[in-house]
């Protein structure tokens, strides 16, 4: 089973109803470049070489944005379903007449909606089912990075490996 590292923080904010009450938060162990990926993906008895699933992968991220940028949807069977959402600035325009999008648009934002068929459910509450948690503090030493480079923020990076970071 997959293992899921999770540390417990403390909330600490002053007039919160859960003040004081402990929560999970996960940990990010290493974070996958499309290089990495693509020799994952070969070492899985694949014919395929780690260059051909990389060229892939990169073609199928080039044209996953093109198609976003082109307000169409993407839905890989089994995985879920990419699009776009716009964020409007606050307050928003006083009329039709006077929107601006250079003006009342703050953010186009990719988002991701898990498939949720019953063969392949990854949907959140089916998601948890298949995961193993287990506490990083129990591993911290382990779990360092060995280049010593730290934390490492998961938000989309398409970096190196990273050290332990909280998503």
């Amino acid at each position: 089973m997959a293992k899921v590292f999770y540390l417990l923080k403390q909330n600490k904010v002053k007039n919160s109803k859960v003040n004081g009450k402990w929560f999970a938060r996960q940990k990010t162990i290493e974070t996958l470049n499309t290089r990495k990926l693509a020799n994952h993906i070969s070492e899985h008895g694949s014919v395929y070489t780690p260059d051909v699933v990389f060229g892939v992968l990169e073609k199928f991220r080039s044209c996953l944005l093109e198609m976003l940028l082109n307000s169409k949807r993407v839905k890989i069977d089994g995985l879920g379903i990419f699009f776009t959402t716009l964020e409007n600035t606050e307050g928003g325009a006083e009329s039709k007449d006077k929107f601006l999008p250079q003006k009342n648009l703050k953010g186009l934002h990719i988002r991701f909606l898990p498939d949720s068929t019953t063969e392949t459910d990854i949907s959140s509450r089916e998601f948890i089912k298949k995961a193993e948690f287990v506490n990083a503090e129990t591993f911290a030493g382990s779990l360092e990075d060995e280049s010593g480079s730290g934390s490492q923020s998961g938000g989309g990076s398409t970096g190196g490996s990273g050290g332990i970071s909280t998503d």
